[in-house]
C-alpha cells in the first residue's frame, strides 16, 4: 500500500519525481567518489603540466631576451663614438693639408687606426659604398648626379655607414649615378 502512495505522488507531482532522479544521481556519484576523485586528480595533474610548461617558455624567452639586450647593449656609445670618428677624419683631412709627413698628422692616422680597430673588435663594420649598387638598407641617397657609371651605382660617399653585429646601426649617406649625360 505504500508503494502504491508513493506511485500516485510522483505521478501527481512531477517535480516531487526529478528530485528523486536528482538524488538517485548523487548517490550513484556519492557510491563511486574514486572515480570523481580520479577526474579531479587527472584535471589538476593536466593544469599542473601546463603551468609548467608556461612556466618553461618563459624562462627560454627571457634568457632570449636578455641575450639580445646585452648583445646590442652597446650600439648606442658605438653610434656616438661613430659621430666622433668622423669628426676626427675632417681632422685629419685638414691636418693632411699640413703635409703627410707632418707630426700632427702622422700622431692624428695613429689615433684614428686604434679607435677604428676598437670599433671592430666591437663588433662595429664599416659599410663600403662607392661604385657599388645603391642598397636602400645600407645607403641613404643625398643627391642623384649624372656619370660615367650605370645608373643606381654610388658616386661618392658623404658619410660613412656602419653595422653592428648583424644590424645596420647607421646608413651611408651617397650620392647615386643618374646614368650618362644625354
Amino acid at each position: 500500500m505504500k508503494k502504491k502512495e508513493t506511485e500516485r505522488s510522483t505521478a501527481a507531482n512531477p517535480a516531487s519525481a526529478s528530485a528523486v532522479t536528482t538524488s538517485d544521481a548523487e548517490r550513484s556519484e556519492l557510491e563511486d567518489p574514486t572515480a570523481r576523485l580520479q577526474a579531479d586528480l587527472d584535471r589538476f595533474r593536466d593544469l599542473a603540466l601546463r603551468s609548467q610548461a608556461d612556466f618553461e617558455n618563459y624562462k627560454k624567452r627571457a634568457a632570449r631576451e636578455k641575450d639580445e639586450a646585452i648583445k646590442y647593449a652597446n650600439s648606442s656609445l658605438l653610434e656616438r663614438l661613430v659621430a666622433i670618428v668622423d669628426n676626427f677624419e675632417l681632422g685629419l683631412e685638414a691636418a693632411k693639408g699640413e703635409g703627410e709627413q707632418s707630426a700632427v698628422y702622422s700622431g692624428m692616422t695613429l689615433v684614428l687606426k686604434q679607435l677604428n680597430d676598437f670599433l671592430t673588435e666591437n663588433g662595429l663594420q664599416p659599410i663600403e659604398a662607392e661604385e657599388k649598387k645603391f642598397d636602400p638598407n645600407l645607403h641613404e641617397a643625398i643627391a642623384h648626379r649624372p656619370s660615367d657609371l650605370p645608373e643606381g651605382t654610388i658616386i661618392r660617399q658623404t658619410r660613412r655607414g656602419y653595422r653592428f653585429k648583424d644590424r645596420l646601426l647607421r646608413p651611408s649617406q651617397v650620392v647615386v649615378s643618374s646614368g650618362p649625360t644625354k
